[in-house]
């Protein structure tokens, strides 16, 4: 085996550079795409836009201000919430 020619101090540096690139490759950037594209979402959101909060309420989207965002439960009933808890309704699988 290759590893077993080479310096102990060279397999010890091999190993943390492969554990380092195995926690970037599996943890850091799936994170990190995931970040980037929730933000995309909630920079995208407009008037109107059905969402829930973290909460499970299911709101319309009314307006923003800097990190909140106005949003509308019922005809007339508006809250202002983080736009962090936003998120879209997911999708009802139908049942066969």
């Amino acid at each position: 085996m290759i590893l077993l020619d080479i310096a102990n101090g060279w397999k010890t540096a091999i190993m943390v550079v492969a554990m380092i690139a195995v926690f970037y490759l599996f943890l850091i950037k799936p994170q990190s795409d995931r970040t980037k594209k929730e933000a995309a979402y909630r920079d995208s959101l407009k008037a109107g836009d059905r969402l829930m909060t973290a909460g499970g309420i299911h709101v319309t989207f009314v307006s923003r201000d800097g990190a909140y965002a106005t949003v509308e439960a019922a005809e007339g009933i508006r809250m202002k919430v983080q736009i962090a808890t936003l998120q879209p309704i997911p999708e009802r699988k139908a049942k066969k």
